[in-house]
């Protein structure tokens, strides 16, 4: 591996995984160039869920001209009073709110972000079209099977302009790859690989339960999750590893790397699942989703393989995420920092880095704004079906490791033809609340 390369993919790394949030412009300067559009033509948005990629998504909707930030939600008042006030010291006025069904009550009140954990996203999702409001919602859409076809069947019903937070489908870099990948040179593609060694994300130790601190609604909090005491390891970013609001790596940074996985093989299910690991890097800790897991997913002429592992850096090609394409003639290597080709030295030669440029968050944000002014649905990078598709591939992966069986897909029925493993298509919802029924 030849310095330059190594330099850039040392760069590429953890920087480019908070994307967004490492894009943050003056509120200031925000705030004065919307001074200049007009009543008629500002979209007034309203954000429940505003701690992590919740507020890069409201801060990258900032930078469009006609958006205005109007409403935040929610059930951290810590988190609440925060944002509101960074907001107010740019002049910039919100209403806030604990419960978000308040929110979507307000009629000023055109688009909802929804950057809430997992568990809530299909709830909220689904209320937010049926009170006439467009919604960007933060991946993975649903947090299980069946709540991917109730979100989609709510965006059908209602005519709503419905745009998943998975970002990569508006990086150009990522666009220029699959254009390659489509040319057919790199021959035969055999396995595709994608993979997530997220070396930051550490394991968590075992802390006790407590109340709940000062200003955290924890009841609804929990909303349709199992009734539980208060566990700080449970709340805000570590919720992902904890099978009653998400679906740990696999679902977390899968959708995101599946999807290219999944985009550059034009493939729709697998015919079958099969899923290993377990808790290796911290056996005794308190998180219920694998740390370390490989899925190898069966499709007509080729295999897709996804690894993922919590506390390890050191991926494929030395890269800690990415996919690869691997043919016949080459392998196109992809990530958030740009895409190679590594040639087969009889066959084809290799190809340089390219380099990703650009803000795949603001180009996704931007696109999604101008659908909802041109109701053109077809025009979203990332519709609820195209995120409903890749988060069931994932979930596939997730159901094979629960039930410890190798899974096989039903698409005309829409499940599973093992019993044991469609005992997962759903999420349990408790404390009075129900799946939602469009």
């Amino acid at each position: 591996m030849n310095k330059d390369r190594r330099s850039f993919l040392k760069s590429s790394s953890l920087a480019l995984a908070g994307i967004g949030l490492g894009s943050l412009v003056s509120f200031e300067s925000l705030a004065e160039a919307k001074k200049h559009i007009g009543a008629n033509g500002k979209i007034n948005v309203g954000a429940v869920g505003i701690n992590g990629m919740g507020w890069a998504d409201v801060t990258s909707l900032m930078k469009i001209p006609e958006v205005q930030i109007i409403a935040l939600c929610d059930v951290d008042e810590n988190v609440l009073n925060f944002r509101k006030y960074e907001l107010a010291k740019a002049g910039v006025k919100v209403t806030t709110y604990i419960d978000y069904r308040k929110l979507l009550e307000n009629k000023d009140v055109d688009v909802v972000v929804i950057g809430t954990p997992d568990h809530w996203h299909c709830l909220i999702m689904v209320e937010a079209c049926m009170a006439g409001k467009d919604v960007y919602c933060e991946k993975p859409c649903g947090n299980s099977i069946a709540e991917c076809n109730a979100m989609m069947a709510a965006q059908q019903k209602y005519s709503r302009a419905v745009q998943v937070g998975q970002w990569q489908r508006s990086q150009p870099h990522m666009v220029d790859a699959l254009n390659y990948i489509k040319t057919g040179k790199l021959g035969k593609i055999r396995t595709v690989k994608a993979w997530a060694y997220q070396g930051w994300m550490r394991n968590i130790d075992t802390k006790p339960d407590g109340p709940a601190p000062d200003g955290v609604h924890y009841d609804m909090w929990l909303g349709p999750a199992t009734k539980r005491p208060f566990n700080p390891n449970r709340f805000h970013f570590n919720f992902r590893w904890f099978w009653d609001y998400a679906g740990g790596l696999m679902t977390d940074w899968g959708v995101h790397l599946i999807d290219y996985a999944l985009l550059g093989m034009d493939a729709k299910y697998p015919k079958s699942v099969v899923a290993s690991g377990g808790k290796f890097g911290n056996p005794a800790g308190p998180e219920e989703t694998p740390d370390t897991l490989a899925a190898i997913y069966e499709f007509d002429g080729y295999n897709m393989i996804w690894e993922h592992a919590q506390g390890i850096s050191n991926g494929n090609y030395g890269r800690d995420h990415g996919m690869s394409y691997i043919g016949q003639n080459g392998t196109l290597v992809l990530d958030r920092g740009g895409w190679e080709v590594i040639g087969d030295e009889k066959r084809m030669e290799s190809l340089p880095i390219q380099k990703n440029v650009g803000s795949g968050l603001d180009l996704h944000t931007k696109n999604f704004i101008e659908v909802v002014k041109s109701r053109k649905m077809a025009d979203l990078h990332c519709s609820i079906q195209d995120a409903s598709h890749v988060a069931t591939v994932c979930q596939m992966g997730n159901i094979s490791y629960k039930s410890g069986e190798k899974v096989s897909w039903d698409v005309t029925k829409g499940k599973f033809n093992e019993d044991k493993a469609n005992a997962f298509l759903a999420a349990k919802y408790n404390n009075g609340y129900s799946l939602p029924k469009v």
